[in-house]
């Protein structure tokens, strides 16, 4: 018997075509599908005011393959981390990430099940990657963390990052997908320039990006201005040199006009020195505008690196911010649930 199809994976116009082939009539089609993407729900049983026989037919002719709620952890800071059950048993994380002061509240999302970048700093990568997410899981992370935010502080999300679990442009059908639904007036009807994407930089898929000239906004996780350095940390520099993604980006900026940032994570004695800030700094002075933001690293079981003392941050951010390179310094959050930058890699 074959499997039955996950109606999530259905545009409204498949959906209401499959309604006829059911015997179900096709506007009640509009009536489930925002069900699944406007309303939250879970199962074909939270569908309230879908008729009995209608939400049976359901059962008998789809999956509905949505995400749990397995274990949430608050932090002292006010960070919240949920990490969510999967339909096949699999596991990812997402982090909301309040900042009260500034009305800032922002969801970290997972793109995968683990990681295939094996970047030396992060406890992801340690995971491997086990499968990629579908547009529909990622999505439910941002839906579900608005609704999080709205209930815990009165006050809905800013801003979507793609930080989380897993390299974005390795599974770029779906996290397009997902950002499509976000930004949709079929999903959450955002601004694609309160989104984030965040890569550990291949180029390729960044040019391709530009081609399709999308809206929402680009990080680079640089975490060394040199290659010799980067390749130390980061394999995927190896074949995607800083050279090869300065011209990506270059041409990415020129298409798009996007907001473009650099992570950095700052990790002591090897690239916190005065000599990697000017290395920075030239790398800075590129075609396109960019802003660099010094993130604090965050402890990972058997890694060697540890984090720059906070005076050497400051002393490397004010040499960057002297030479006119807007630079902020992001003290870490969640640290004490493993929330933090480097740390998703299911644990409690």
């Amino acid at each position: 018997m074959a499997a039955l199809p996950d109606i999530r994976t259905l545009s409204l116009a498949d959906l209401q075509k499959s309604f006829v082939e059911i015997g179900q009539p096709a506007y009640r089609a509009q009536q489930v599908y925002d069900w699944m993407w406007k309303l939250g729900a879970k199962k074909f049983d939270d569908m309230s005011n879908v008729p009995a026989a209608l939400r049976k037919s359901l059962h008998e002719h789809y999956t509905f393959h949505s995400i749990e709620t397995d274990v949430r952890q608050s932090s002292a800071d006010g960070t919240i981390k949920t990490r969510y059950t999967l339909h096949d048993g699999k596991k990812i994380e997402t982090v909301m990430i309040p900042v009260e002061r500034d009305k800032r509240y922002t969801a970290c999302v997972s793109s995968q099940v683990g990681c295939s970048l094996t970047c030396s700093f992060c406890a992801t990568g340690q995971m491997g990657r086990i499968r990629n997410l579908t547009g529909a899981e990622i999505y439910d992370q941002a839906f579900d963390t608005n609704k999080l935010c709205e209930e815990t502080l009165g006050s809905p999300l800013t801003n979507i990052v793609y930080m989380g679990m897993g390299e974005p442009l390795l599974n770029y059908g779906p996290v397009m997908e997902s950002i499509a639904k976000i930004t949709g007036s079929d999903g959450m009807s955002w601004s694609p320039r309160r989104i984030t994407v965040s890569t550990a930089g291949i180029a390729k898929m960044i040019t391709r990006l530009a081609d399709e000239q999308v809206k929402f906004n680009l990080a680079l996780s640089l975490h060394a201005a040199d290659d010799q350095k980067r390749s130390r940390i980061m394999p995927i520099n190896e074949t995607n040199h800083l050279s090869a993604l300065m011209e990506a980006l270059d041409y990415f900026y020129k298409k798009t006009h996007g907001r473009i940032s650099f992570e950095y994570i700052a990790l002591k004695g090897f690239n916190d020195g005065l000599d990697d800030a000017d290395k920075l700094i030239k790398l800075c002075r590129g075609q396109f505008p960019v802003k660099v933001n010094v993130i604090e690293y965050n402890p990972v079981p058997g890694v060697a690196f540890e984090k720059a003392d906070e005076s050497q941050i400051d002393k490397f951010a004010k040499k960057v911010r002297d030479k006119g390179v807007m630079i902020t310094v992001r003290r870490s959050r969640g640290k004490d649930i493993d929330a933090a930058c480097g740390q998703l890699a299911n644990q409690t």
